[in-house]
């Protein structure tokens, strides 16, 4: 006997529309920004989900059970109303008749003496007319032929129902509402839309006091991550919130004291190593004895040697204690240019109308442009600095005509003591720390440097501050 073989599995990879969705992130896409929205979302889709899910329940059930339960009433009714007109032959019996079915059962009797149905059909106005369950009732009610006429009397709000009798047709004017029972209807629907109206009018109500902590959590960040000062952060809110606020209270309190022991420390080294430096340029104006080229070479070395200490104590300092201030960003910037045109450099600025006064540290701000300007001097002739503003950032741009930096090199000028190599300027002093400070100070301020070429075909040294 031959074994079967089992089927081998579908490998057949999903199609790539799927993939997309299978991807991570990608719900965000489509998902609201804010997460007042996304929780008003998580809401919404269930209460909506839950009115069809009801409303299809109570159609399903509800209202099919209802209108049979009526329309069976009425075929009753009507079917009583034909077997006592059968009894009844004078004209005062079948005026009773008609006075007792109006007041008991709602129903306008009379009797077309002599008259023939013409059709065994009904008369709808539409296909989907709930009179399909009458119908059914009155056949299993009465087993003879009749007509039911929804067009002749809508204006009145009647549905004409005629039954053919051996003395005539017996028409019955029934009041719309005894078949359809639309009311219950518009009831559920008015009670289903108020009620969730009112449950999400609430939960936004609660939703925004839980959303507004967290949004000025995220705001006190962003406000100490750009370097201003930012109080106590009150915990408030779900426990989760409370928690954030708390962990934020403790980490700005331990970097503000690295910050104020640093600062403390750079101080104290700073005072230990300009002490001896001043006592060997003091030594070194009372020598007399030794050639004046070796106490020029002296003087270039302690110098020299002054200079780097400057750089590495700005590198190591940072932006210190400092705290933001309203800065007229134009006044600042034309400050540091005039300082550098006095030093014989060929520089021009384009600062604009539009620069307001931005809440920034300004010894800081001008420590990071003089260092960027300083190396645009050093290796290109020409110098424009350019400042706008747009989409909430104060965007500055250092150009200058000179060699430029590579792309692929670009990355390592920001590295603390690298140098590029000499190639670029053999005359340059640096010691490879203006970028990195001037880097340092902008993104402490919650901005950030870009180098790229310059449209003079130099390079460019782009700054983003947020305002």
């Amino acid at each position: 006997m031959n074994k079967m073989k089992k089927p081998l599995p579908d490998l057949t990879p999903p199609p790539a529309s799927l993939l997309k969705w299978l991807e991570p992130g990608a719900l965000d896409k489509v998902m609201p920004r804010t997460l007042m929205a996304r929780v008003s979302l998580t809401i919404v889709v269930p209460l909506i989900l839950m009115q069809v899910i009801s409303t299809f329940v109570f159609y399903d059930n509800h209202v099919s059970a209802m209108s049979r339960r009526m329309n069976a009433d009425l075929a009753g009714d009507v079917a009583s109303v034909q077997a006592f007109l059968g009894d009844f032959h004078t004209p005062e019996e079948r005026a009773w008749l008609a006075v007792s079915a109006k007041q008991t059962m709602d129903l306008d009797v009379s009797l077309l003496d002599g008259d023939t149905l013409t059709t065994d059909r009904r008369l709808i106005d539409d296909p989907d007319d709930p009179a399909d369950v009458l119908e059914d009732e009155l056949w299993q009610a009465l087993r003879c032929p009749f007509t039911i006429d929804t067009l002749r009397y809508r204006t009145d709000r009647l549905v004409a129902i005629q039954v053919q009798m051996q003395e005539g047709v017996l028409q019955i004017l029934v009041p719309r509402s005894r078949i359809f029972g639309s009311n219950s209807t518009y009831v559920f629907v008015i009670w289903m839309v108020g009620s969730s109206m009112l449950l999400f009018g609430v939960a936004t109500a609660y939703l925004r006091g839980q959303v507004r902590a967290v949004r000025r959590l995220a705001q006190a960040a962003d406000s100490f991550g750009k370097g201003r000062e930012v109080p106590d952060f009150p915990a408030e809110g779900a426990f989760e919130v409370r928690q954030a606020a708390r962990a934020f209270n403790i980490m700005r309190e331990r970097i503000h004291r690295q910050i104020t022991q640093r600062t403390d420390m750079l101080a104290g080294v700073s005072h230990d190593l300009r002490t001896p430096l001043t006592r060997m340029k003091l030594q070194l104006a009372m020598m007399t004895n030794a050639a004046p080229d070796d106490i020029a070479a002296l003087r270039e070395d302690l110098s020299e040697m002054e200079r780097m200490l400057e750089a590495y104590l700005a590198f190591a300092r940072g932006e210190g204690t400092e705290e933001a201030a309203p800065t007229d960003v134009a006044e600042l910037m034309e400050s540091v240019v005039g300082r550098f045109r006095r030093e014989g450099a060929n520089i021009s600025l384009h600062a604009g109308d539009l620069l307001p006064r931005a809440a920034m540290k300004p010894i800081a701000f001008e420590r990071c442009l003089g260092n960027l300007i300083g190396n645009a001097v050093r290796y290109g002739k020409t110098v424009v600095v350019s400042a706008s503003r747009g989409g909430g950032l104060l965007n500055v741009h250092v150009d200058d005509d000179g060699p430029g930096i590579a792309p692929k090199k670009r990355e390592e000028a920001f590295r603390a003591f690298h140098r590029l190599e000499p190639s670029r300027n053999p005359k340059t002093g640096g010691i490879g720390l203006g970028l990195t400070i001037a880097r340092d100070i902008v993104r402490g301020m919650g901005g950030e440097i870009i180098l790229d070429q310059s449209p003079a075909g130099g390079l460019r040294a782009s700054l983003r501050i947020p305002l």
